[in-house]
């Protein structure tokens, strides 16, 4: 299953809550006394969805609670689809490395990313180091949250974490580039009596 774009996602976000907010709020509005229009489904706040004669139209029929449920789970099923493809992060699981004979290699991700995050957290000043590699597998990015300990200028870590593990890893993989988005952290730390 391929991630569904940004702008896609985000579109019918929009649209759905912007349905289910006017659809919602109109429904308010008419519970609360507002006049609803003509061509609105309810016409009152004591009026219901289904009156009895819809509820009992279809009772007879042995196939229409059973489509209905059907549907309804249906629903249920794309729209917990869609919310884990909203919150599922890409994780790179094999990088494409280039070996110059036009064959190429495979490389685990998840071994890039312990040998990353093994470099990254050895850096001084680091407590501790998650990398994770995100991206294709051709164009691999990575994700690095460092947690610093207290009094070290995140500016030097920065520069060291860019020029030593990036680097190292960019070369033992032969990528042309692995972008980099860091989060620094500082640890909490008890304050010191001054005397």
């Amino acid at each position: 299953m391929r991630p569904m774009p940004k702008a896609v996602n985000r579109v019918l976000t929009g649209i759905v809550g912007l349905v289910l907010l006017a659809v919602g709020g109109s429904v308010l509005a008419v519970g609360l006394g507002a006049p609803p229009p003509s061509w609105w489904i309810h016409h009152g706040p004591h009026d219901v969805l289904l009156s009895r004669a819809e509820r009992l139209r279809w009772r007879d029929e042995g196939w229409w609670w059973p489509v209905v449920i059907a549907v309804l789970a249906v629903l249920v099923l794309l729209a917990l689809w869609w919310l884990t493809a909203v919150l599922r992060r890409r994780r790179i699981a094999e990088i494409l490395v280039d070996t110059g004979d036009g064959a190429g290699a495979l490389l685990r991700g998840r071994a890039l990313e312990s040998v990353l995050g093994d470099e990254a957290g050895a850096l001084e000043g680091v407590q501790r180091a998650h990398v994770r590699l995100t991206g294709r597998r051709n164009a691999p990015a990575s994700r690095v949250r460092l947690l610093l300990e207290p009094h070290v200028d995140p500016g030097t870590v920065l520069r060291e974490l860019t020029t030593e593990a990036l680097g190292h890893a960019r070369g033992s993989a032969g990528l042309a580039a692995l972008p980099a988005e860091v989060r620094l952290r500082a640890a909490r730390h008890r304050a010191q009596r001054v005397s």
